[in-house]
């Protein structure tokens, strides 16, 4: 699992960020690439990353803020230009499915593929075979989500003593064993997969949340989280700002983070107002209630490895 930030900025583009959007990579796993809002000139922000735009096949809108799904229209109309041809599906509140017919009917944007929009409520709004999607509605001036995406647990370690005792030849059959398939051995013995593998292993938890105030659905979202994604639009000083404006400071996502014990805290949507040299502060404040805090920058990655979701360098 990589998480790669796009779009870090609050409210408008800077010179230092553009608007939010942040790509969950599954490609490891098997299930793509998620997008993650689309502010506007997000597709323009792919084009100094490797990813691909055709290659997302599931976007999660938080809200409808222009600054999280004004590059929505235009990174649908280029997915066909680049050869995209997969169904996407978009996910988001109410209105997502109006504004985006409506925009792409008025622009005559011809799509190549099948767009697939869900407009979502509290609860599990996606479920694959490996994942589980949850959202619940966060405090913010408008309707806005959260998502939890789940990884469900994964086979447990073959036990090798085990095999070697039984005789179990190396081949395809440990792969079959792995991944809790019982098999019939050449020899016509059959053995069964939990008699030489461990205890399933838990996958991992990320949490993205939009815009919000700190509630308790934010904590209830990133419970155990590996990770969590939090805004962080202002710092202990212009607390009062955020409270005006639905939005948090930093010490609000690290205390989200603290009460849910949560693991690492990726604080993104940067007020303008915070120049590069500013950071450390605002990183600083953090620490002082939570361990383990970054500052997203746009084009920043994040991987998560051995339980541990760790900054990615080039």
């Amino acid at each position: 699992m990589e998480l790669q930030f796009l779009g870090t900025g609050a409210g408008m583009p800077s010179k230092q960020r553009n608007t939010s959007a942040v790509v969950l990579n599954l490609s490891a796993e098997g299930e793509g690439y998620w997008l993650f809002d689309c502010g506007e000139a997000t597709q323009h922000q792919f084009l100094y990353t490797t990813l691909k735009p055709r290659k997302i096949n599931k976007i999660f809108i938080t809200h409808l803020h222009g600054d999280h799904i004004f590059g929505l229209p235009g990174l649908l109309g280029s997915r066909s230009f680049l050869g995209g041809d997969e169904p996407l599906e978009v996910y988001g509140p109410r209105g997502i499915k109006e504004w985006l017919e409506t925009t792409l009917r008025i622009s005559t944007t011809h799509l190549t593929y099948e767009l697939i929009i869900h407009e979502i409520e509290e609860g599990v709004i996606c479920e694959t075979a490996d994942f589980r999607i949850m959202a619940r509605e966060l405090r913010h001036v408008i309707p806005c989500f959260g998502y939890r995406i789940e990884q469900k647990p994964l086979p447990g370690k073959l036990l090798m003593e085990k095999i070697e005792e039984a005789g179990i030849p190396k081949g395809p059959w440990l792969k079959d064993l792995k991944m809790g398939e019982d098999i019939t051995l050449p020899d016509g013995r059959f053995v069964l997969s939990q008699d030489v593998t461990g205890e399933p292993q838990p996958g991992f938890i990320v949490s993205i949340l939009g815009d919000t105030s700190y509630c308790s659905s934010a904590v209830n979202l990133a419970e155990n989280a590996d990770v969590l994604v939090h805004e962080a639009t202002f710092d202990m000083e212009t607390g009062n700002l955020a409270k005006e404006y639905g939005h948090s400071t930093i010490g609000d996502a690290a205390k989200t983070a603290k009460k849910a014990n949560a693991g690492t805290l990726i604080a993104t949507h940067i007020s303008a107002r915070f120049m590069p040299s500013d950071l450390v502060k605002l990183r600083e404040q953090g620490l002082a209630i939570h361990p383990r805090i970054y500052i997203a920058e746009d084009f920043a990655r994040f991987e998560w490895k051995d339980g541990v979701v760790l900054p990615l360098t080039e």
